[in-house]
């Protein structure tokens, strides 16, 4: 356990996701009573027990909620405190891509003058961007911005008035440039840094530290039909992604852990705030010729 995180009350939304229940569960190791945030109560249960097998039980809740929610998320956070005491870390990790935001065409062609309604279906194979479902396409703005600022504008508060906290966003490599076919989501994750610098600079007075990671191309649940074929090969995207990776593979949740612990650390970061840092085995440093 690290004295620093030792019986402080640790928010984590997204928690039932590959990259964020590695997380909680690694700040439940590390002594944090964890909060587990997220809209499926079965994914947070899981997550749940698998920590409970190997600590205190009595550390774990888990408040099933909307991020975009603020009426629930202010109820969630005034029981927690409650109960618990003041959350002293955040980690914002609740986002996501969403099928009918997504084209399937890449450029435009002239199939993008023929008619369309801006609603055809996220399973239809022939999609340019004229087409895609706008409706979704703010679904994806909302939960990656909104669900970020309504959890820090709450629990940021909360720790405010406690004397201190550090909160943790989740930006992305479609942070620094945009990826093909995910519009929404990477206009959603370059305003992740962008909100990390306001607010950072906005709550230094209150001694409330606020920092991001941007994890490279990790395999989860989401990203694996994409970047992987079906007999565990890689798809022609992930063997775009694979060339411009120095280090020759995706990361795992667990190279996460170390970077998220630095920037929670109210002691050996203390004097950082307002960073986004890439976690991404050289992705970011390769042009890939």
């Amino acid at each position: 356990m690290n004295p620093q995180f030792k019986d402080h009350v640790a928010v984590v939304t997204g928690a039932g996701g590959t990259l964020c229940s590695a997380i909680a569960k690694h700040l439940a190791a590390l002594g944090c009573k964890v909060v587990l945030v997220g809209r499926t109560r079965e994914k947070l249960e899981k997550v749940a027990e698998t920590i409970a097998a190997s600590g205190d039980a009595r550390n774990i809740r888990i408040e099933p909620a909307d991020v975009t929610d603020e009426a629930a998320i202010q109820a969630m956070a005034d029981r927690v405190l409650a109960e618990w005491g003041p959350c002293r870390f955040l980690v914002n990790g609740a986002g996501g891509n969403n099928p009918a935001a997504m084209p399937t065409r890449l450029r435009f062609s002239e199939a993008d003058l023929a008619p369309h309604d801006g609603r055809l279906s996220a399973g239809q194979s022939d999609r340019g961007f004229f087409d895609i479902d706008m409706a979704a396409f703010r679904r994806v703005l909302e939960i990656n911005t909104l669900g970020t600022v309504i959890p820090s504008r709450i629990f940021g508060l909360q720790m405010a008035r406690a004397g201190g906290g550090s909160i943790l966003n989740f930006a992305s490599m479609n942070t620094y440039r945009p990826l093909t076919r995910v519009a929404p989501y990477a206009m959603a994750k370059a305003a992740i840094a962008n909100w990390t610098q306001f607010f950072a600079q906005y709550m230094a007075p209150a001694h409330v530290r606020v920092n991001a990671v941007a994890p490279g191309f990790m395999v989860n649940e989401r990203s694996r039909k994409y970047l992987c074929t079906p007999d565990g090969g890689l798809s022609p995207r992930g063997e775009q992604v694979m060339a411009h990776t120095p280090m020759g593979r995706f990361g795992e949740a667990e190279d996460l852990l170390g970077c998220v612990e630095w920037l929670l650390d109210d002691t050996r970061a203390a004097f950082v705030t307002g960073i986004t840092v890439p976690v991404d085995g050289g992705f970011l440093a390769s042009a890939g010729v």
